[in-house]
């Protein structure tokens, strides 16, 4: 086998393992929260994403679609997001025995994680970045998401020594019991990427009650 059919051989056993994304958005339309560890418990909550802030609908004609060319795979190691002081590293995290998203260990506030059940950031098709909003201690890596603006960027440091860099074209809040998985997860055709962390109203008995995600697609590789 040449190495360019091995290089291929591997890119589809990946997709294999890749998780449907209609499975994904079962588990969270059933009220399950895609983490769990919020503690909600400060004075004032995290901020919330304003309604000005939600995605458009793409059209034709938009200036960054397919304008930059998708990397091939490779893992993500660092997630800047200067807007909100975020730069943390960044760890694989799936699907735990109960099929709820992983996330990093609570106990580490400054921590992201990237859902290997997608694609790694940068390649075509849709990456997911999950972290969480707060821990027992106080504000954890994405405390701040809800208040990116559009425009705002999103920096991924890769294995393969480039830099991913997307921008915000979204900022919305999501009801569990409400997720909209096909909206969010779906492939555009080009490379994007989701942010997505705890939000909404919190209560002691259920935790937060939704999900604050941030909608973004690949602008520069460097």
């Amino acid at each position: 086998m040449s190495a360019s059919e091995l290089a291929e051989a591997e890119e589809e056993a990946r997709r294999k393992k890749r998780a449907p994304w209609g499975v994904i958005a079962l588990v969270l339309l059933t009220g399950l929260a895609l983490i769990r560890n919020g503690s909600g418990e400060f004075d004032e909550g995290p901020p919330q994403p304003a309604t000005a802030a939600a995605a458009d609908s793409r059209v034709p004609g938009d200036p960054f679609a397919g304008t930059v060319k998708p990397l091939p795979y490779a893992l993500p190691d660092r997630v800047r997001i200067p807007a909100i002081q975020v730069d943390a590293p960044m760890i694989p995290v799936g699907l735990d025995a109960d099929g709820w998203v992983g996330a990093p260990p609570p106990e580490d506030p400054n921590l992201a994680g990237w859902f290997t059940g997608a694609v790694t950031p940068g390649e075509k098709g849709t990456a997911v970045v999950v972290g969480h909003v707060d821990n027992q201690q106080g504000p954890a890596v994405f405390y701040g998401l809800g208040a990116l603006k559009k425009g705002n960027r999103v920096e991924v440091a890769r294995q393969d020594g480039k830099t991913v860099v997307f921008e915000i074209y979204g900022v919305e809040v999501f009801e569990k019991d409400n997720f909209p998985g096909d909206r969010v997860y779906a492939s555009k055709g080009t490379a994007e990427l989701r942010v997505i962390t705890c939000g909404g109203g919190f209560s002691p008995q259920n935790g937060y009650e939704g999900n604050v995600v941030a909608f973004a697609r690949l602008v520069e590789v460097r």
